[in-house]
């Protein structure tokens, strides 16, 4: 059993490498080098929300060294590209090389036809949120904008060349702790995840049946655009960034999200 991982180089994606690295099956990750994460704020922003902005993405960082630690990557083959060329020949030839059992992919770009072609075994797709009513971008975000923190999630599903559209292969919900931000609530929903992944791929290994489903609705897309600096306003001066107290504390109307799990 052979495990690529093509991924980003975030502090959470090093952790989910380290993950799947105990496994034993990690053969090689493929690693998109993307900008570092504390982006300055717009310089047309006003004061306040030039306060909230770097109040936000210095609260990220904080909770990912938190919960995922020290950003160390695994002793296994590895190959960094730029983000541009996730889908270019060196990328091919490497997987080719490589011929794994699984491909897994979790906050890279988009992969195309061609590259899939590239690997005969399973192809999924780690994606940070509950496919289909939070799909695209900034999806553990939106949860908590929309007054419903229990539907942070992640979703493994096949690798497709449409976002986030390939069958639920398995999914997971972040707990709800007492006192936790939305970047803390973010941070459990991957552990969560972490948690159920060695797993997930023995029972790849094993042979044993994966159940997969598809969507049964087309659900939401979140594009990247749809979010703008002013959503923090919700969050921190409406909230307080308090809003999983808020949903513990019955004041907010409760949906439970329907998982697709694999027996592990």
């Amino acid at each position: 059993m052979k495990v690529v991982f093509f991924t980003g180089n975030h502090r959470r994606h090093a952790f989910m490498a380290r993950t799947l690295a105990a496994t034993g099956f990690l053969a090689a990750i493929i690693r998109e080098e993307r900008a570092l994460f504390l982006p300055e704020p717009p310089a047309d922003l006003a004061p306040d929300l030039r306060a909230l902005f770097r109040l936000h993405f210095e609260r990220h960082i904080e909770s990912e060294e938190k919960f995922y630690g020290p950003s160390e990557w695994p002793d296994v083959p590895l190959i960094s590209i730029d983000p541009a060329d996730c889908n270019g020949p060196d990328v091919h030839a490497f997987l080719k090389d490589q011929a794994p059992d699984l491909l897994l992919s979790y906050g890279c770009h988009k992969l195309s036809d061609e590259t899939l072609a590239c690997v005969t075994g399973e192809g999924w797709n780690i994606h940070g949120g509950l496919s289909p009513w939070y799909k695209g971008a900034i999806t553990h975000f939106w949860p908590s904008y929309m007054m419903e923190p229990q539907m942070t999630g992640m979703t493994v599903h096949d690798l497709t060349n449409q976002l986030d559209a390939g069958a639920v292969v398995h999914q997971s919900v972040a707990d709800l702790i007492r006192g936790d931000g939305l970047h803390d609530l973010a941070c459990r929903a991957v552990t969560s995840l972490a948690a159920d992944l060695p797993a997930l791929v023995q029972h790849l290994a094993n042979g044993q049946e994966i159940v997969k489903q598809n969507h049964k609705t087309s659900g939401k897309l979140w594009p990247a655009r749809d979010w703008r600096p002013e959503h923090l306003r919700m969050i921190y001066d409406v909230h307080g960034d308090r809003i999983v107290d808020m949903y513990l504390d019955g004041r907010i109307e409760q949906r439970t999200p329907t998982l697709h799990r694999q027996p592990l």
